[in-house]
């Protein structure tokens, strides 16, 4: 009689401990899955970053070699080359535009839970991005008349101009790049009751703007 009470007795502890190892090995598993979440958002930010630096990149060194081109081109007919420049950078905007669409949000296959969260995210990006485009698009313009300007009258002063209107673009596109960075505020991963860092954030662009504000005139001046 005394073995068998030994024996259930063994049986039951047998099953309790492998019952807590279950619940253990559960709750790990949930928690690699949310190091796994935040660990892919912080890659999509970078990957975003990675392709706005190149493109900038790109556009810079396009717009010098461009120039390039146009001050050997110049005597031979001006008007034509300022049209095909404008033309082409039309055409890198346009692709640029498609390779944004294409990187905007890659929620898709996210649960359909936190679709609405992801989903405004990305629209607010769409939005900045859509904002750069337009600026881009403006700074270009400026630089053409520029171009125009110097043709008309290939004195020091326009030169001097235009390289300061080059660096101004070059610190917009930076700026922009910051601004970028700072609209991803991360805290979408963290939890609801933390809105300071929202307040930090949108201080901070504002700091920068003014900075970008004050660094522009003094350079135009």
């Amino acid at each position: 009689d005394d073995d068998d009470d030994d024996d259930d007795d063994d049986d039951d502890s047998d099953d309790d401990d492998s019952h807590d190892d279950d619940d253990d090995d559960h709750d790990d598993h949930d928690d690699s899955d949310d190091d796994d979440d935040d660990d892919n958002l912080m890659m999509m930010m970078l990957n975003r970053m990675m392709m706005m630096m190149m493109m900038i990149m790109m556009m810079i060194l396009m717009m010098t070699m461009m120039m390039m081109t146009m001050m050997f081109l110049m005597l031979m007919n001006g008007m034509l080359t300022m049209k095909m420049m404008m033309m082409m950078m039309m055409m890198m905007m346009m692709m640029m535009m498609m390779m944004m669409m294409t990187i905007h949000d890659d929620d898709d296959d996210d649960d359909d839970d936190d679709d609405d969260d992801d989903d405004d995210d990305s629209d607010w990006m769409m939005m900045m991005m859509m904002m750069m485009m337009m600026m881009m698009m403006m700074m270009i313009r400026m630089i053409m008349m520029m171009m125009m300007m110097m043709m008309m009258m290939m004195m020091m002063m326009m030169m001097i101009r235009m390289i300061m209107m080059m660096m101004m673009m070059m610190m917009m596109m930076m700026m922009m790049m910051m601004m970028m960075t700072m609209m991803f505020d991360d805290d979408d991963d963290d939890d609801d009751d933390d809105d300071d860092d929202d307040d930090d954030s949108d201080d901070g662009m504002m700091m920068m703007m003014m900075m970008m504000m004050m660094m522009i005139r003094m350079m135009i001046r």
